[in-house]
């Protein structure tokens, strides 16, 4: 026998024998949006204020000059938990969120390391490079280990590290996590995948562009001199931005983040993010090759003939 309807406001529960927090990543984005027409109407400063806490914030940025191409379109690799390889966070109430520390759901374990701000602005190029307002953001990264929540040996029932983010009118989407590790054969970076619109999230092959963040070797260096990236140290050693099989191509140049910040303090990384919304979706890309974190179950190395990166 079916449950009996409920209703949240004006809203039918997709999923009336469960609780408010777990009806699903689309109710979810329909509660931020909602929640920030109605703060809207309550003025501007109430608005930046209320919202502090699980959106970004900042004022309207203004239609941008620059004529940079799109950001380079990279591999997901082989872990992105968005149902194209394996498990799909995408789909699960709770994934909408500015704080990935934790994860969410049956666990609550909090990923331990230097605390980072990641903060993306993202533009749309077809638009004069004006700010793109409710593109939804997917990120990722390892933990400080090197290791995958969702993928890694003992963290199959962990997300942490994942999450997503709506942009309001000034293109920006921030996030609470951890500086990532550095682990063998790979540049020290952060995933992502922008999705035009919130309708578009829980379908991977929806995703407009698909890249990574790559971190500065001085602030990499900083970084792994802290207690617990000790194999990092040695990992940045054996790889650079010109060798990664993901930035080598141009070491980087549109993708590499500006840091600010400190070891002690905890570090922001800010890049711009340059879309065309006139780009056809590509999806989050076929899993990469790349050299796996310790511990990588094996059923979820990626094929041999599959792109490199990781």
């Amino acid at each position: 026998m079916n449950p009996p309807p409920r209703w949240f406001g004006h809203r039918l529960l997709p999923r009336p024998d469960e609780d408010l927090e777990d009806q699903g990543l689309p109710f979810d984005v329909g509660t931020l949006i909602e929640r920030r027409k109605v703060l809207a109407g309550m003025g501007v400063g109430t608005l930046a204020f209320a919202l502090a806490a699980c959106s970004p914030a900042g004022t309207q940025g203004a239609p941008s000059s620059s004529t940079a191409a799109e950001i380079p379109v990279e591999t997901a690799g082989p872990y992105p938990g968005d149902g194209s390889n394996g498990p799909d966070v995408l789909e699960q109430s709770g994934i909408v969120r500015s704080d990935i520390r934790s994860s969410f759901g049956t666990s609550t374990t909090t990923a331990e390391g230097i605390p980072m701000t990641l903060e993306l602005k993202i533009v749309d190029i077809a638009n004069n490079g004006r700010p793109f307002e409710g593109v939804a953001v997917y990120v990722w990264h390892c933990d400080q280990s090197g290791e995958y929540s969702m993928y890694s040996s003992g963290l199959e029932d962990e997300n942490y590290l994942r999450g997503v983010q709506v942009a309001g009118a000034d293109g920006l989407v921030r996030y609470t996590s951890i500086f990532p590790a550095c682990y063998a054969g790979r540049w020290p970076h952060i995933h992502f995948e922008a999705y035009p619109d919130t309708a578009s999230i829980t379908d991977h092959t929806t995703a407009i562009a698909t890249s990574q963040v790559a971190l500065p070797q001085e602030a990499c260096a900083a970084a792994y001199a802290a207690t617990g990236y000790e194999q990092s140290v040695k990992n940045l050693q054996g790889v650079s931005l010109s060798s990664d099989n993901v930035f080598g191509d141009d070491s980087g140049a549109a993708q590499l983040a500006t840091v600010t910040g400190d070891a002690s303090a905890g570090y922001t990384v800010s890049l711009t993010v340059n879309v065309d919304t006139n780009t056809e979706a590509t999806g989050g890309g076929t899993p990469g090759r790349g050299n796996a974190p310790g511990g990588m179950p094996s059923d979820h190395a990626p094929a041999a003939s599959a792109p490199a990166g990781s």
